[in-house]
């Protein structure tokens, strides 16, 4: 596991882009391959420091960093990958593309001059002939990142779906069974080439459309059904969706609207292979436009005059 990059060039979390180009100049002059010659620690730690400047180098990939969204290797968190191919055609909602994997939190031109100045400007743009190090090979391509926007179902259930990116390429996904609104799935090696040959990744932000009557949160699913006033009084069954299809729901004697009945088990799947739980909070809907038979039955009702549904109100 990579060590933290501010412990690796010995600076501070607070450290200014110039304190911490600074600091990489430095380290990287005095364990350079050029200057260690057969010192295989020397460029074991010359490959940790510009890994480590690979991200502190970079603004965009620094912030990333400090916020937890890679990590000492340059990685996605959290991230998941796919396989496997499906029918239907998607498009790719441009997100942007950046830099990304070893060398590539500085730009080509930068680590050039970086070592123009430590080495003389004789080898700007590359290292000594032979020392098999040179500042476009610590870069390999760039990682493109792209949105792909899915229906709430696919996102809660998985689907296999083929992809269309910008340049016409296809890709065939599986999106994962519980996949969250605004995660990142990543694609290794499919980014842009780079100039020794190694290839940056593709990453695609999941963004989750909306649903008519599902709400998620975290691993549950909430939403409200309508109920009529006979059912509300004398209970019974009710058909009610869930993301893997229709249930029967028995709903209790005496419901009043906004009560919240669980059907364990038809949530999402949580990591770790459970499931969560769909929560159906029941709403009471009377008869469109009036019911004539309703309204004299309820102005003949005594039991209406013995409740008080309001009584907490003297409390607050």
């Amino acid at each position: 596991m990579a060590r933290d990059p501010y412990t690796v060039l010995g600076v501070s979390r607070s450290a200014s882009d110039a304190e911490i180009r600074a600091a990489f100049r430095k380290l990287a002059k005095q364990h350079h391959p050029d200057r260690n010659p057969g010192d295989k620690k020397a460029e074991e730690r010359f490959k940790e420091i510009s890994a480590a400047f690979d991200i502190l180098g970079d603004p965009e990939r620094r912030k990333r960093y400090d916020q937890g969204e890679i990590d000492a290797e340059g990685r996605e968190r959290g991230f998941r990958q796919w396989s496997h191919a499906g029918p239907g055609a998607e498009g790719f909602g441009g997100f942007r593309s950046g830099p990304g994997g070893p060398g590539a939190g500085a730009s080509f031109e930068d680590l050039g001059d970086i070592f123009a100045d430590l080495f003389g400007a004789g080898r700007r743009g590359g290292f000594a002939s032979g020392s098999g190090y040179s500042s476009a090979g610590f870069g390999r391509g760039r990682d493109l990142r792209y949105r792909l926007e899915v229906d709430f179902l696919d996102a809660a259930r998985g689907a296999k779906k083929r992809v269309t990116m910008p340049d016409g390429k296809t890709f065939d996904l599986a999106i994962p069974a519980g996949i969250n609104d605004g995660q990142s799935l990543r694609l290794r090696g499919q980014g842009e080439r780079g100039p020794n040959g190694a290839h940056g990744d593709v990453y695609v932000e999941i963004k989750v459309k909306p649903h008519p009557i599902f709400e998620r949160k975290e691993g549950d699913i909430y939403m409200e059904a309508p109920i009529t006033l006979k059912e509300a009084v004398l209970g019974g069954k009710i058909t009610v969706p869930t993301i893997s299809g229709d249930v029967s729901l028995a709903v209790p004697k005496g419901s009043s609207s906004g009560a919240v009945l669980r059907l364990k088990g038809r949530g999402l799947i949580k990591p770790g292979g459970a499931r969560g739980d769909q929560y159906v909070k029941l709403k009471i809907v009377l008869p469109e436009g009036g019911d004539p038979e309703l309204e004299e039955f309820v102005r003949r009702w005594k039991g209406a005059e013995r409740q008080s549904p309001r009584k907490h109100f003297a409390k607050a």
